[in-house]
Parts: C-alpha cells; sequence; structure tokens
C-alpha cells in the first residue's frame, strides 16, 4: 500500500523537522549532566545528604535507560509523532515538578518522571528523521546532525548548569526545561507523522527490558560508591543478568518481539551500538573527572567551570558539522569511526598531564578542543551505522537501542573508572598534598576514558564492515506487520 511518505510531504518543512528532533535530542541528553555542577547548591537548599545527592544524577539514567527500548517500541506501534508529543509534555511537567521541589525526595521522583519523558522522546525522534528523509546522502546529513546532539548534549548540560545555578539559583536548570519542550511541541506541526507497525507491543519483553536494564544500571552506579562487593550490588547485578537471559527467551518465541532478530543481525548495526556503548562509557566518565578537577582541585566557580567546557562544545560543533559528514562522504563508517575515536584517545593522554597549579589554557583547553572533535566524528558515524539499512517500521527500536547503549555505557564507564580513580587517589605516598593526590586519581580516570575509546576502535575495526552497500538500500520489514501511516 502506499504510505503517507510515498507522498512529496515527505521532505517539507524538512530543515524545520530536523532541527526540532535534533533539538529535542540535545534537550533530553542535557539533562543527564545539567545537574552535575549544581549538586552543592541542590544539597543546600534542600538539606540532601551528600551520599543521597548522586541519585538526583542516577534516577534520570535509571528511567531513561531503563525504558529507551519500550519507548522506541512504542512509537512504532503507537505512531512517533503521537508518542513523541506525549513524552515531551511527561518532560515538561516532570520539569515544572523538579523546580518547584521542596524535598529531595520530590526532586528525585521529578527527575525519574523526566527520564521517562526522554525514553519516550530519544526514540521516536531519531526515527522521525528517517521518516522525514528518503535513504541515502540527505538522511545521513540528517542523521549526522542528529547523532552530533547526543555529544553536544551533555557538554551544554555543563554549560548551562553552571550559569543558571549561579546567577538564577539551582531551580531554574528544572525550569529552563519548560520554555524548550513548549518551543518543540509548536515544531511538531513540521514534523510528518511516520510509519507505524500494526499489531501491539511485546508487554513482557517491555516490562522484562526494563527490569533487566534498570537493574543492570542500578547495579554499576551503585557499584562505584559501594563497591563490587557491596550485597545490594551483587544483588541487582545479578538480577539484570538473570532478565536479560528471560528476556532472550520471550523474543524467541514472541509474535511480535520487542528487539526484531533483524535489528541486531547486522553486524555494523551490532557494531555501532558496542561502539556507542563504549564511546558513552568514555564520555560521561571524562566530563566527571574534568569537573572535579575543576571544582576541588582548581576551586572553580560553578560558572566559570561551565564555561571551561565550551572548547568541548566547540570541538563537538565541529568534529559533527565538519570533519564527520566529510570523511563520511569520502570513506565508511569504519574508517570514520576509527579517526574520531584515535582522536578522543589522544586527548585523554593530553589530559593525563594535568597538574595542580597547571594553567588551563595551556593543558586543559586545547585537549578539550581535540577530544570534542573527536567524538564528535565518533557520534556522527556511531549513530548512522546504529540505525543505516533498518526496516522503516522497525526504526524506533534500532534509535532506542544506540540511545540505550549510549545511556547504559555512560553508568558502566562511570560505575568502573571511579572506582580505579579512587583507587589511585588512596594509594600515594603519605602525606601528600590533597590537591596532588585528587589530581592524580582524576588523571587517571580520564586515562581510563582513553582505554574505553581504543576498545571502541577494536570493536570498530572487527565488527563494522567497511563499506555498507548503498546507503539507499532498505530491508524489507521485519517479521510483526507491514508499515502503514501513523496518525
Amino acid at each position: 500500500m502506499t504510505s503517507h511518505l510515498d507522498t512529496p510531504s515527505r521532505t517539507r518543512s524538512g530543515g524545520l523537522a530536523l532541527w526540532v528532533m535534533a533539538a529535542a535530542q540535545l534537550v533530553i541528553v542535557m539533562d543527564g549532566t545539567i545537574v552535575t555542577v549544581g549538586l552543592p547548591a541542590i544539597g543546600a537548599g534542600l538539606h540532601m545528604a551528600e551520599s543521597d545527592l548522586d541519585w538526583v544524577l542516577t534516577s534520570y539514567a535509571l528511567a531513561f535507560g531503563g525504558l529507551l527500548l519500550a519507548g522506541g517500541r512504542a512509537g512504532d506501534v503507537f505512531g512517533r509523532r503521537r508518542m513523541f508529543r506525549i513524552g515531551l509534555v511527561v518532560f515538561l511537567l516532570a520539569s515544572l515538578l523538579g523546580g518547584v521541589a521542596q524535598t529531595g525526595a520530590t526532586l528525585i521522583a521529578a527527575r525519574v518522571v523526566q527520564g521517562v519523558g526522554g525514553a519516550i522522546i530519544a526514540p521516536a525522534a531519531l526515527s522521525l528523521l528517517a521518516d522525514t528523509f528518503p535513504a541515502g546522502p540527505a538522511r545521513d546529513k540528517a542523521l549526522g546532525v542528529y547523532g552530533a546532539m547526543g555529544g553536544l548534549g551533555a557538554v551544554v548540560g555543563l554549560l548551562l548548569g553552571g550559569a543558571l545555578t549561579e546567577y538564577l539559583g539551582w531551580r531554574w536548570i528544572m525550569f529552563v526545561n519548560i520554555p524548550f519542550a513548549l518551543l518543540l511541541l509548536a515544531g511538531t506541526l513540521a514534523v510528518v507523522p511516520g510509519t507505524r507497525r500494526r499489531g501491539g507491543i511485546d508487554l513482557p519483553g517491555a516490562i522484562t527490558a526494563t527490569l533487566a536494564l534498570g537493574s543492570l544500571v542500578y547495579a554499576v552506579n551503585r557499584a562505584g560508591s559501594h563497591g563490587l562487593g557491596d550485597g545490594f550490588t551483587l544483588a541487582f547485578g545479578a538480577a539484570g543478568v538473570v532478565l536479560a537471559v528471560v528476556f532472550v527467551a520471550i523474543q524467541r518465541g514472541a509474535r511480535t518481539p520487542l528487539v526484531p532478530a533483524g535489528v541486531l543481525a547486522d553486524r555494523t548495526r551490532f557494531g555501532a551500538n558496542l561502539v556507542m556503548l563504549l564511546m558513552g562509557a568514555g564520555q560521561l566518565a571524562t566530563f566527571y573527572f574534568l569537573t572535579l578537577y575543576m571544582q576541588a582541585v582548581k576551586d572553580y566557580p560553578p560558572m566559570v567551570t561551565g564555561l571551561a567546557y565550551l572548547p568541548f562544545a566547540i570541538g563537538i560543533g565541529i568534529g559533527s558539522g565538519v570533519v564527520g559528514p566529510r570523511l563520511l562522504a569520502r570513506t565508511s563508517i569504519r574508517t570514520t569511526l576509527t579517526a574520531g575515536l584515535v582522536v578522543a584517545a589522544a586527548a585523554m593522554v593530553w589530559f593525563s598531564v594535568l597538574t595542580p597549579d597547571q594553567n588551563a589554557l595551556i593543558a586543559l583547553l586545547p585537549a578539550q578542543l581535540v577530544g570534542g572533535v573527536g567524538l564528535g566524528i565518533g557520534f556522527v558515524a556511531a549513530t548512522i551505522g546504529g540505525v543505516r539499512g533498518v526496516a522503516a517500521a522497525d526504526s524506533g527500536i534500532a534509535s532506542g537501542l544506540v540511545n540505550t547503549s549510549q545511556q547504559i555505557g555512560g553508568a558502566l564507564g562511570l560505575a568502573v573508572l571511579a572506582g580505579v580513580a579512587a583507587a589511585a587517589t588512596a594509594g600515594q605516598p603519605t602525606g601528600a598534598p590533597l590537591p596532588d593526590a585528587l589530581t592524580a586519581g582524576y588523571t587517571t580516570g580520564l586515562l581510563g576514558a582513553g582505554a574505553f575509546y581504543l576498545a571502541a576502535v577494536c570493536a570498530a575495526v572487527l565488527l563494522v564492515r567497511p563499506r555498507s552497500g548503498r546507503s539507499g538500500a532498505e530491508p524489507s520489514p521485519a517479521r510483526g506487520g507491514a508499515p502503514t501511516a501513523a496518525a
């Protein structure tokens, strides 16, 4: 049958639609880090114990990472534009609740609901890009812009969080999402409805996947503060593994599986998701250690800490908007990924020479620019590799997998490297000045982030095909229903 997308309206207002969806990705990734710089002010304002502050970060990651697969499939079944709008409304209301919160528990609950909204928005937005732009260079360019937002959003969150905390107060970290969400809702008038799949959602699979991912994210986050031997860490880690096995068994027998077998059967798509996981692991840890270095060692105020990330944002813009697309036009996804990741790893080595009394202009800012360029290139290529060639009716779940990989990777990398950094600090000679001991731990963690980037290089070389064939080739829809026009 002829779908809505076979008409000329497919590309009508495509430019505006692209920026609506890219801006949505920017906002939801931004909210993963926007509270980081403001955590001390949040703790003081809501009388939260320091040991509870990490939940302001973790609660968002738990809900976002745990529900992305279910959110992606919901868009496939119920309509991507419809779910995109619903997600924005949920995100807006949660931001309002967080802004007026009078207790830490209320703020954490609001962050959970924000994560739910983000898990609906992210896969719907990426799928709508595939519905809006025809396969080929136009879609690759759009996906490149979108992919850049995954890296840029985290930096923008740090920049904006520092400025808002210092000049308007920490509550504006939450309130700032309200005008963004309203503008994006208005912008959905330029977005095509998108394709949808006949049939229902694999509810047992969705519940099992959500619980498995949530358990694993919680386990790796708790391991960072309580250690691998902690009882709750082990219990939730084991539960996550068991639930993952159950999920695989459910998928094999489901008539309409949550993750169709064909989505990850392609080696390049599987490799791109693994690369995204490892990049997410390195990126979040990089921001975490640099923020601690600037605030705990250099004693920068929130505004200065945020502004210090500006070179990172500029670098990601250059890498994703200029260098990455040009490399993709001339070489393969694998070559582009490798180039970007090697540059990012080199920046981590550059960071490893930081000292407590070093001038930031000499090492910190130039290394951020270089690292940003490498990550910008990598995010563009990994995003395109993760969704290229997937059947239109399954692009929501493919998009959810790309975002899930980044979120789970970030939680895993931070948990592992936080422990490594703490051990490096504790291992310094007795009597060493505290700034020196802290810097030794932070630079060790940054080298660990570089190791994740090099592991991603290995994954790209081994799994991503040198050439993915004609970019315009689209496979037939996977088992579970034909694509139709969405409402």
